[in-house]
């Protein structure tokens, strides 16, 4: 058998998720075209062939739309969202709980589970939280690169700033919520001072859905080898990412081979069980024509099963990294 037959396999047997879709943003602006059935359209076919079972779904507000039609767009993503399952419910089903998790697995539906890219649609209203809670809204990441009423984002190079603050008031206010309510946090995105205080005010394990390790590739966007460390300790997950720029500075190197290196990197640092999947495959988001990552699609997340295989990785560790460490992780959060 060969290791690709092989890669698929294993998929179909073990539960494949991945952590970071920019879903919300895609499917709007889609279905703001006129178009139907997006995911369908764009994702499904490649989700069925490496057998995908969850995406976490990103709702991201771009820079043109701040402050004011934050909360707006923010709605509007949530809402695409909605009517795109609607359309294609024999296919895609909405999770928010660890019985929604069951059903999709059960019915043979790829479960979508929605999470905020930074919380510019709340601005400094807790009460805002609860709403998107009620929406279906069950993940929250606190920012992306740029800094919000909660705290101060990660650039991807190095710009000109003032002195970088961790949570404010408000965003310490906001992660207990989260956890009191439900919500699972996410670090992508935040800056060291920030990831330093959520390690400070929250309790229950916390995820970084989509960066890669600081080592590997010296950027501000990935993560240090204490803060893998403390995700893996705390019992959350890191999912690795496949934009071609947070795999490494150099194009030479912009690879599945480098993506495998911060794959094992992240289990030799966190641990085996704190390893997962986040693509944060960002060519169907902009649609500009370039290659934006080092996978083209979802189905290509097979070559990294392949490559583990390469590498000597056996089937149970590899089920843990493309799904299994996720699934445990979100039972535990959703139940």
């Amino acid at each position: 058998m060969s290791l690709l037959l092989e890669a698929e396999k294993i998929h179909k047997k073990s539960v494949v998720i991945d952590s970071h879709l920019d879903l919300g943003g895609i499917i709007y602006n889609h279905r703001s075209e006129g178009e139907k059935r997006v995911m369908e359209t764009l994702f499904l076919d490649d989700f069925n062939k490496a057998s995908f079972n969850f995406i976490i779904a990103a709702i991201f507000i771009e820079n043109e739309y701040l402050p004011e039609l934050a909360l707006k767009m923010a709605l509007n993503q949530v809402n695409a969202i909605y009517e795109d399952i609607k359309e294609s419910s024999e296919d895609f089903m909405l999770v928010t709980t660890a019985k929604d998790m069951d059903e999709a697995i059960r019915k043979n539906k790829i479960g979508i589970i929605m999470s905020l890219e930074g919380v510019e649609p709340i601005y400094n209203n807790l009460g805002l939280l609860n709403i998107f809670y009620k929406l279906g809204v069950r993940g929250l990441g606190l920012t992306w690169s740029r800094r919000n009423y909660a705290a101060d984002g990660s650039y991807f190079r190095s710009p000109e700033e003032g002195i970088r603050g961790g949570l404010t008031p408000f965003g310490i206010q906001l992660v207990r919520k989260a956890e009191e309510i439900g919500m699972f946090i996410d670090v992508s995105h935040l800056n060291d001072e920030g990831f330093s205080d959520v390690i400070k005010y929250t309790k229950n394990p916390f995820i970084a859905s989509h960066s890669n390790s600081r080592t590997l590739n010296d950027i501000r966007r990935n993560i240090t080898d204490k803060q893998i460390e403390t995700i893996g300790t705390r019992k959350g997950v890191i999912g690795v990412n496949a934009y071609k720029k947070i795999v490494s500075s150099e194009e030479k190197y912009q690879d599945i081979n480098r993506l495998c290196d911060h794959i094992e990197y992240l289990i030799k640092t966190a641990g085996e069980d704190s390893v997962g999947f986040g693509f944060d495959l960002c060519s169907k988001y902009y649609d500009n024509g370039k290659v934006l990552d080092v996978l083209n699609n979802h189905y290509e997340s097979l070559l990294i099963t392949e490559e583990l295989l390469k590498r000597g990785y056996k089937e149970d560790k590899i089920m843990k990294i493309i799904g299994g460490n996720y699934y445990i992780y979100l039972k535990n959060i959703l139940g």
